[in-house]
C-alpha cells in the first residue's frame, strides 16, 4: 500500500506541489469564519441573525461559484486564483473594521464571493496536471494541504480569539495574499478555452443533458447542510455544555489532523474501489456523526463524534471529486467543478441559517436531521447512473 502510494506522489509535478503549498498557506490562515458565530454573539448578536451573516458568506459562494469555473476555463487557473485572493484580502481587512450589522452582513457576503472564485480553478488545475490514474490520490494530497492548514489554523485562532480578535483578520488577509503571489509565480493557466467556444449557454444545455452529473449533485446538496453545522451549530453546541472557544477550535483542529494522518493511506485504497459505495458510505457516517452530537455533553464524547463524520469525509471527498473530474469534457472541466461549489455553497446558505435557527428551536431535531440527510445522500449516489469516463486526449 505505502508503496504505491509513494509512487502515485513521485508522478506528480513541481506545479502541483506549489499549488498545494499555497493551498496550505491560504486554509491555515483561514481564521475568522470559523469563529464569526462566536464573534458576533458575543458583541450582542442573536443566534440567528449570527447564522444569517455566516449565511450571506454562502450567498457569496453562491455567486461566485459558477463565475469562478467559467473563469478558469476562460482567462486562466493561475489568474483567476489570484485574482480570488487578493480580492479576499481586501474584503477581509474591510470587514475587520465593520461595525453594524448590516455592513457586517453585506462584507461576509462579498468576501464569500472572493473566497469562493478559487475553488474550482484549484480543482481544475488539479485535474489538468494529475495523471488520470493518479487524480483520487492527487485530490487526497490537495485535502491534505487544506486540512493541514485547518488542523493547524483553527487552534492558533481558538487561543487568539481569547485575546484579540483583530488578529484573526489580520492574518487571515496575509495568508490569502502570500498565496495570490505564490499563484502568480509558480502555477500555470492549465486547459483554456478561447474565442467562441466559451458559449456558456451551449455548456448549460451539455450539462442539463448529463444525467450522472446531475444525479450526483443531487446526492451532495443534502450532505452540505449537514457538513456546514461544523462552523454553525456545532460551536453553539460547545458553548452550550460549557466548554471555551478554545476547546472548539481543537475539536475543529482535530479533524484536520486526522485527514492529515489518515486520509492519503486510506485513498489508495480506496482509489481502486468503485466510486459510488465509497460516497454512499461516507454519506452515511458523516449524517452519522453529526447525529450524535446530541449525545455529546463533554470534549471526549464530542472528539468522538468530530472521528466519526471525519472518517465520512476522508472516504468521499477525495473520490468525488475525482469522479467528478472524470464525467468532465476536457474544455468543461472548471465549470462542471464550479457546478459542484453551487451546490455546495447552497449548502453553506442553507446549514448556517437553517441550521442555527433550528438549533435555536429544538436542538435534538437538527441532529436528527442530519441522520436523515445523510442517508438521503448515500441513498442517491447509490442508487444512481453509473459511472462513466470522457477522458479526453488534449
Amino acid at each position: 500500500m505505502f508503496a504505491n502510494l509513494a509512487s502515485d506522489l513521485r508522478a506528480m509535478p513541481r506545479p502541483l506541489w506549489m499549488l498545494f503549498a499555497g493551498t496550505f498557506v491560504n486554509k491555515f490562515g483561514s481564521f475568522v469564519m470559523p469563529f464569526l458565530v462566536l464573534h458576533l454573539t458575543k458583541h450582542g448578536h442573536s443566534p440567528a441573525k449570527a447564522g444569517l451573516a455566516v449565511g450571506a458568506y454562502g450567498v457569496g459562494h453562491l455567486a461566485a461559484s459558477a463565475l469562478g469555473g467559467w473563469l478558469a476555463d476562460r482567462i486562466g487557473r493561475r489568474t483567476t486564483i489570484a485574482l480570488s485572493m487578493f480580492t479576499g484580502a481586501a474584503a477581509m481587512l474591510a470587514l475587520s473594521q465593520a461595525e453594524t450589522f448590516s455592513t457586517i452582513t453585506a462584507l461576509t457576503l462579498l468576501l464569500g464571493a472572493a473566497s469562493e472564485l478559487y475553488r474550482p480553478a484549484c480543482s481544475a488545475l488539479v485535474t489538468d496536471l494529475a495523471p488520470p490514474e493518479k487524480r483520487v490520490t492527487a485530490f487526497a494530497v490537495y485535502r491534505l494541504a487544506i486540512n493541514a492548514g485547518f488542523a493547524c489554523g483553527p487552534a492558533t485562532a481558538g487561543f487568539l480569539a481569547e485575546k484579540l480578535f483583530i488578529w484573526l483578520f489580520i492574518g487571515d488577509a496575509i495568508t490569502s495574499a502570500l498565496f495570490g503571489v505564490i499563484a502568480l509565480a509558480t502555477l500555470p493557466d492549465g486547459e483554456r478555452q478561447r474565442g467562441d467556444k466559451a458559449d456558456w449557454r451551449a455548456d448549460l444545455k451539455q450539462v442539463a443533458r448529463d444525467r450522472e452529473f446531475l444525479c450526483f449533485l443531487l446526492a451532495v446538496a443534502p450532505i452540505t447542510f449537514v457538513f456546514f453545522q461544523m462552523t454553525a451549530s456545532l460551536p453553539l453546541h460547545v458553548r452550550d455544555v460549557g466548554l471555551s472557544s478554545a476547546a472548539y477550535g481543537v475539536l475543529i483542529s482535530l479533524n484536520g489532523l486526522i485527514v492529515v494522518i489518515c486520509e492519503l493511506p486510506l485513498t489508495s485504497v480506496t482509489q481502486r474501489l468503485p466510486a459510488r459505495p465509497v460516497m454512499a458510505l461516507g454519506y452515511l457516517l458523516t449524517g452519522l456523526g453529526y447525529a450524535l452530537t446530541a449525545f455529546a455533553r463533554d470534549a471526549w464524547t464530542l472528539a468522538g463524534t468530530v472521528l466519526v463524520w471525519t472518517l465520512g469525509e476522508m472516504l468521499a471527498s477525495p473520490v468525488s471529486l475525482a469522479y467528478v473530474a472524470g464525467l468532465a469534457p476536457l474544455h468543461m472541466r472548471g465549470r462542471y467543478l464550479g457546478m459542484v461549489s453551487v451546490v455546495w455553497a447552497l449548502g453553506l446558505i442553507a446549514g448556517p441559517t437553517w441550521g442555527t435557527a433550528l438549533y435555536a428551536h429544538d436542538a435534538p431535531q437538527l441532529w436528527a436531521l442530519c441522520a436523515g440527510l445523510g442517508v438521503a445522500s448515500a441513498l442517491c449516489v447509490w442508487v444512481g447512473p453509473e459511472r462513466r469516463q470522457v477522458e479526453q486526449v488534449p
